[in-house]
């Protein structure tokens, strides 16, 4: 690892662990004074959130909370997150991680420390990025991987025991996990001219069988589904700091429409946070036009679904006349369509046909 890289990691590992020992010291200091120990921090109630057109995603308002250890009904939760907070600095002191799952049952694992399930664990670590204004992966704490990348980008890791170690992520045929490792890591170079972003692992597979990252000069990244925050984050590097222009391909339904919306302009859940929105990306399809065009096989909406058209219809994120027309054709039609809906062509028309006709190459 260079010297460089080496001591812009370590600075960051320390800068994190000040951050929370400073919150200790907060505390701490409160209660020295014989103080009630109270933490500030923005609210994120859902009347405290709202979109920014220029930003093109959602933010957290200016009201502020202070929660309280005074107030009974905040004992619990505070408790929690300054317990969450030790845990944290913890995981960054020792140069360790841990998934959300796992800091539930260490949680448990501590007598005076109660949750009714993983969800309130997942709020309290969420309440302890807005207080701290860092993302959760900041403080080691990472969700499960499912999602994977491929391409030639050459990556050199930063996490013990492998800080220094080089990889193409091209050396795997399945793709590499987005985990830990992956995300940490230091981007060293790449010939990719743009990134293509997949909903399902079948197509990224048959997007890897044909070689699609040398037929497009492309960096492929798949979801699985909605894209956890640490995949977003790794295309908001590629497209800011790469320059790397992003083209997202999800199903033609209301659920793949929200894939790439939240690529392109985040989400409610993650509005106290910047860096996991690419506003720049492009959503290629399937939309309900190709329906049309290629007169792709397709169900019925559901109930559910139709609900959910509804709603994108009235979100602002989905305001532009490209979102709007296409939301109208998949409610006139009453019908959807998946990514292997082009099968139906033959098992390789996505990468000969589809997607250079999208990708204008």
């Amino acid at each position: 690892m260079s010297k460089k890289v080496q001591n812009d990691s370590e600075r960051k590992r320390e800068t994190m662990e000040k951050s929370l020992t400073q919150m200790g010291q907060l505390i701490y200091d409160q209660i020295q004074n014989r103080e009630f120990p109270w933490i500030h921090m923005q609210s994120r109630s859902t009347d405290n959130i709202m979109y920014d057109p220029d930003e093109r995603q959602y933010i957290l308002g200016p009201r502020m909370i202070r929660r309280h250890s005074r107030n009974i009904r905040h004992i619990r939760p505070f408790t929690q997150l300054i317990w969450t907070s030790w845990f944290a600095k913890e995981l960054v002191r020792q140069r360790k991680t841990s998934t959300l799952r796992e800091v539930y049952y260490s949680a448990r694992g501590q007598r005076d420390i109660e949750y009714s399930g993983q969800q309130e664990s997942d709020n309290i670590i969420t309440d302890l990025e807005v207080a701290l204004n860092r993302a959760r992966e900041d403080f080691h704490i990472f969700p499960e991987e499912r999602s994977s990348i491929f391409g030639d980008l050459t990556i050199e890791y930063t996490v013990p025991g492998y800080e220094g170690r080089r990889t193409n992520l091209t050396d795997h045929p399945d793709g590499a996990m987005i985990g830990p490792a992956v995300t940490s890591s230091n981007f060293i170079e790449t010939t990719a001219d743009k990134v293509l972003v997949v909903e399902k692992g079948a197509m990224f597979t048959r997007l890897v069988e044909e070689r699609a990252h040398e037929k497009f000069n492309a960096i492929l990244i798949h979801t699985a589904g909605q894209s956890p925050r640490a995949t977003r984050g790794i295309i908001n590097r590629l497209n800011k700091d790469h320059g790397l222009p992003v083209y997202i391909f999800t199903d033609a339904d209301p659920w793949g429409l929200h894939i790439a919306m939240v690529i392109i302009s985040g989400s409610a859940n993650a509005a106290h946070l910047r860096g996991l929105s690419t506003p720049n990306a492009q959503w290629i399809g399937v939309n309900g036009s190709d329906i049309i065009e290629y007169k792709l096989p397709t169900e019925p909406l559901s109930e559910f679904d139709r609900k959910r058209l509804t709603e994108l219809k009235k979100d602002p994120r989905y305001a532009r006349e490209l979102w709007q027309k296409e939301l109208d054709i998949l409610i006139e039609l009453d019908q959807k369509a998946e990514l292997e809906a082009f099968s139906k062509f033959g098992l390789t028309y996505i990468v000969d046909e589809y997607l250079p006709a999208k990708l204008g190459v």
